[in-house]
């Protein structure tokens, strides 16, 4: 598949069929067992990328590439940065701008939109949490290659890692597709991405592991 059919896909899954449940997702609303493992998941994926930048981001000009509903680019805001966060679905744009802080309003922009638009200009850091982690080795490099020439620093972003687990999920997901399921994540090694990089640098960072949540942190510098 490729890397427009793969976003498309993933526009429609979370602009039609997902919108309410990650919109409870990424509040203080209650969960389920499940879901309730997956948020705290999310939480400690959020601090890991943190991590990565400089604690003073003062002036700083980042992109949030797939924002979503917008906690990580609220949090880095918080912390002095100019935040653009880019979301493919407009739902989940929409429920980023009402739940901006008055506070962090000057220092916060939301749009719907491709991370690769060139338009979007250059950043001093780029973070993409677990929105990446739908698309195939290829689809990866041609986004970190495409993105190299906007990045001042680094780029922070999260991978499906390629344990016998979602291996197996994987394969069984190509042999029973389903149209009304979540887009099947695509595992990766982080030593096979860092290979076919034509240009740059990629480090393995972290992976976080909650119940049905598993994501693995990369860093990138071009």
């Amino acid at each position: 598949m490729s890397y427009e059919a793969t976003r498309n896909n993933v526009e429609t899954y979370f602009d039609r069929t997902a919108t309410k449940t990650w919109e409870r997702l990424t509040s203080d609303a209650p969960v389920s067992g499940i879901r309730a493992t997956v948020r705290a998941g999310r939480d400690r994926m959020r601090a890991v990328l943190q991590q990565q930048l400089p604690d003073d981001l003062t002036g700083a000009r980042i992109l949030d590439a797939g924002c979503g509903t917008g906690a990580l680019a609220f949090e880095l805001a918080a912390r002095g940065a100019d935040v653009i966060g880019v979301d493919i679905s407009p739902q989940l744009i929409e429920i980023a701008q009402k739940r901006t802080p008055p506070q962090l309003a000057g220092s916060l922009t939301f749009q719907a939109g491709d991370m690769l638009d060139p338009a979007l200009g250059l950043f001093d850091h780029i973070v993409a949490m677990d929105s990446m982690i739908y698309y195939a080795e290829d689809d990866i490099i041609r986004i970190l290659d495409g993105i190299a020439p906007r990045l001042r620093d680094n780029m922070v972003f999260t991978v499906a890692p390629r344990t016998p687990l979602l291996m197996a999920m994987w394969r069984i997901g190509k042999l029973f597709p389903r149209a009304d399921r979540s887009p099947t994540m695509v595992p990766h090694a982080p030593a096979r991405l860092s290979k076919k990089l034509a240009h740059g640098t990629l480090t393995d960072v972290q992976r976080v592991t909650s119940g049905f949540y598993i994501s693995n942190a990369l860093e990138f510098r071009a």
